[in-house]
């Protein structure tokens, strides 16, 4: 299933819930906006090269729409519609005050320079610089992008509208970025663990832990679970796993992986095939790398009883359903990877009072902030007798709806 599939089907799943009716479920999925750009830029080979831009805006009605930045091959207007309108509900989950936005540019950024990639994000902000900015929509690092990136983009708006250093989030330190930012992410995975077990009266210290993925995401993940006590026994990346039934040494395997770009070949552990890793003997299983990486393939093989999604979408209806139904625990994408938009709310607060904050300020703030969240997705459930990830999108799309309608729809 495509990710837009996957999330109107949550969508509806949860709108039958609230019992909204035809009229309001349309007023909720419907983008405000989608922009498409053309970018064409001389390549350095002195030819012509030519790319596609998208922006989808999904909704502004709790506050300027915010969301990620990515470059792949296969970005497509569903793709980053899907993704826009995830970020509605997990900006309107974790209670900040933004809407969903997404953008995207169709490219290899392997095949690319870097005098390539900054002329594409330059011509990329000149085809949007209208209908972006801090109170309208904030770009953010995804796929791809990095602190650099943002920075290109911090500076090619700033050219036309004076210094705007609130018009995207994940800028470097130096370009008023926000401390903690790089670590969010990982971060506020292991803080909705620490909430979930919590809840289930089960401690962090000796819980097993696998990752799926070993990017900024799971690299961190797997450090921070480390540090609260957890063993983390399993991680994969796109080449291969590595697994050691005690424990794996992260901090070893981080620079293994600095070192070679891929957990292969690390000392520590035995290495497996990288699908192995989904179906690994674990309590916790943070997938945290692709779409659609648990289906009705391999979705009787699941050994973990938490499931936490630190990736968009990395689980299909029919296996979410059959997992629930064999009892297992759910953490959705739309609260378990929230922590990085928390913190780039953080960001832009700091750009707009132009005080920044130190990163215990940062890391206090993201802890309330997935706290508050957690309790209030368990009252959801409780209130709706439902599960975890259906709970977070009522909780979500009703606070974007109670918004809409007092704002009035005139």
């Amino acid at each position: 299933m495509k990710p837009l599939d996957i999330a109107k089907v949550y969508f509806e799943q949860a709108a039958h819930l609230m019992k909204y009716d035809l009229r309001t479920r349309t007023m909720l999925w419907t983008p405000a906006r989608e922009i498409k750009v053309e970018i064409t830029i001389e390549t350095d080979a002195g030819e012509i090269g030519t790319y596609i831009g998208y922006r989808v805006q999904h909704d502004n009605a709790r506050g300027p729409m915010k969301g990620g930045l990515r470059y792949h091959p296969t970005v497509d207007p569903d793709e980053v519609q899907s993704l826009a309108t995830l970020m509605t509900w997990k900006t309107a989950v974790v209670n900040i005050p933004f809407g969903g936005g997404k953008g995207g540019v169709a490219c290899d950024p392997d095949k690319l320079s870097q005098r390539e990639l900054e002329t594409i994000t330059r011509k990329y902000v000149d085809g949007l610089h209208d209908v972006i900015g801090p109170y309208i929509d904030v770009l953010a690092p995804d796929v791809n992008t990095n602190a650099q990136v943002m920075a290109w983009i911090m500076d090619q708006y700033s050219k036309t509208r004076g210094f705007t250093p609130a018009v995207v989030t994940g800028k470097p330190v130096e370009l008023h970025g926000s401390l903690g930012r790089e670590a969010a992410t990982g971060r506020g995975v292991v803080l909705a663990i620490k909430n979930l077990l919590g809840h289930l009266g089960r401690p962090m210290e000796g819980t097993r832990v696998a990752i799926q993925g070993f990017g900024n995401v799971g690299s961190y993940a797997a450090l921070l679970a480390e540090q609260c006590g957890a063993r983390v026994v399993g991680v994969s990346d796109q080449f291969g796993a590595v697994y050691n039934k005690d424990a794996l040494d992260v901090k070893a395997l981080i620079e293994h992986y600095a070192s070679k770009k891929s957990v292969v070949g690390f000392c520590g552990g035995i290495a497996l095939e990288r699908e192995s890793l989904l179906t690994m003997d674990c309590d916790v299983l943070i997938p945290s790398a692709l779409s659609n990486a648990i289906t009705a393939d391999n979705m009787d093989d699941i050994r973990a009883d938490v499931i936490i999604e630190a990736a968009n979408s990395p689980i299909s209806p029919e296996a979410d359903k059959h997992l629930n139904d064999k009892g297992k625990i759910i953490l959705p994408d739309i609260y378990a990877n929230t922590g990085g938009v928390t913190v780039s709310y953080f960001e832009w607060a700091q750009n707009i009072q132009q005080m920044p904050w130190s990163e215990e300020q940062v890391n206090e703030g993201l802890k309330a902030k997935m706290s508050t969240a957690f309790a209030d997705i368990l009252t959801t459930r409780e209130k709706l007798n439902t599960d975890f990830r259906l709970a977070a999108y009522a909780l979500g799309m009703e606070r974007v709806r109670s918004a809409t309608m007092q704002r009035g729809v005139l």
